[in-house]
C-alpha cells in the first residue's frame, strides 16, 4: 500500500515549509491554527492523514508558542491515525541546556525531547544540534542533518581553497572545525573563551597560527555575535589576512546585527533555519530547503540519508 507524504508547517515557518513542499514535488498541507483572544492557540488539521506519513516542521526558538504549536500539531496528527509523524527542527532551541552544569537548575534539552517523544512523534529530523550527544535524549530515531554539506560548497566558490585555515570561537565548537579542517586539508586554531556570564566574555586567546591565512570561524549558532565579534577582531591582530564567519543558526538577539556590522567580519554566511526580518550586507543567508526535501523523501523511501550529512572530499 503506497502511503502519501503530508508536510505541515508552524505558523512562523511559512516560508521555509513552503520551499521544502515545493521542492519535494507537493503542496504544503492545510493547518489552521486558531489563536483565542486569551492567547491559547488550538492547530486545526484541515485534510485526512489517515494512514499517511506526516512531517511536520518547526522551529523551537523563541517565542516558546512555536514548541506548543509543534506539540500540538504532533498531538492532532496522532489522534487523526497518521501512520508515522517526524518532528522536522532545523533549529533545536534549547539546546545549550543539555547538561546540569550548576546546581537547581534544568535540563532544557532534556525536557523538550520528552515533550516531542510524549506529543506523539515516531521521528525527529534536526540540523547542527548544539551538542550532538543530544541525540541520546530521544527514544525515538534522530537524523542529524549537517550544515557542511551547504557551507562547503559555499566556501568552495570563494577560491580560497589554499590560503584557508578553519578557527574554532571556543572550544565547544573544535569538532566542527575540525570536520571542515580535514574536508579542505587545511590548518586549524581554536579561540579559547572564557566567560563571566552567560552571553559576556571575559577573554580570549588563540591557539595556533594565522598569519596570512583567510580565516573561517565556524560555529552552530549566532547569538549575540559577541563571541564571533571577539575573535575576528584577535585573529586580525594575530595577522589574518581576512576573516569570515559560518553559523548555521542565526538567532541574533538583541544588538547582534550591529555587532556584526562593526566587527572585523567579511561576512557572516548562515542558513534559513530560523527566520529574521532585519537585513545587514555582512549577512548572506544559505536555503537548507533542498537538504531537508532530499531527507524528507529518503525517509519515506526508506533509503539512507548518510550521503546527506557531509560532502565527499
Amino acid at each position: 500500500m503506497s502511503r502519501e507524504v503530508k508536510i505541515f508547517s508552524g505558523r512562523n515557518f511559512q516560508y521555509l515549509s513552503r520551499d521544502i513542499a515545493r521542492v519535494y514535488g507537493i503542496e504544503l498541507s492545510k493547518l489552521n491554527t486558531q489563536q483565542f483572544s486569551d492567547g491559547e492557540i488550538q492547530p486545526e488539521i484541515q485534510e485526512s492523514v489517515r494512514g499517511e506519513y506526516v512531517f511536520i516542521i518547526s522551529s523551537t526558538n523563541a517565542p516558546a508558542e512555536n514548541l506548543m504549536e509543534m506539540l500540538l500539531v504532533i498531538d492532532a496528527a496522532r489522534r487523526a491515525s497518521a501512520h508515522y509523524i517526524t518532528a522536522v527542527i532545523p533549529y533545536f532551541g534549547y539546546a545549550r541546556q543539555d547538561r546540569k552544569d550548576r546546581p537547581r537548575v534544568a535540563i532544557g534539552s532534556k525536557l523538550v525531547a520528552n515533550l516531542i517523544v510524549a506529543a506523539g512523534a515516531n521521528r525527529v529530523m534536526t540540523m547542527d544540534l548544539h551538542a550532538p550527544q543530544i541525540q541520546g535524549f530521544f527514544d525515538i530515531p534522530v537524523d542529524h542533518l549537517d550544515a557542511s554539506y551547504i557551507f562547503i560548497p559555499y566556501l568552495k566558490s570563494l577560491g580560497i581553497d589554499e590560503n584557508i585555515c578553519f578557527a574554532s570561537p571556543d572550544v565547544g565548537s573544535t569538532n566542527r572545525a575540525r570536520t571542515y579542517a580535514k574536508h579542505f586539508n587545511g590548518d586549524m586554531v581554536i579561540c579559547d573563551k572564557q566567560r563571566k556570564r552567560a552571553n559576556e566574555i571575559a577573554a580570549m586567546t588563540v591557539i595556533g597560527d594565522v598569519s596570512g591565512k583567510d580565516v573561517v570561524l565556524v560555529d552552530d549558532i549566532c547569538d549575540t555575535a559577541r563571541t564571533l565579534s571577539s575573535a575576528a577582531k584577535l585573529l586580525m591582530e594575530k595577522g589574518a589576512k581576512s576573516v569570515r564567519a559560518v553559523c548555521t543558526h542565526p538567532v541574533l538577539s538583541g544588538q547582534a546585527i550591529e555587532t556584526i556590522e562593526a566587527s572585523a567580519l567579511i561576512e557572516l554566511v548562515v542558513c534559513d533555519t530560523i527566520p529574521y526580518s532585519r537585513k545587514s550586507d555582512k549577512i548572506k543567508r544559505l536555503p537548507v530547503a533542498d537538504l531537508f526535501a532530499t531527507a524528507i523523501r529518503n525517509v519515506h523511501e526508506n533509503l539512507s540519508i548518510t550521503s546527506l550529512f557531509i560532502p565527499k572530499p
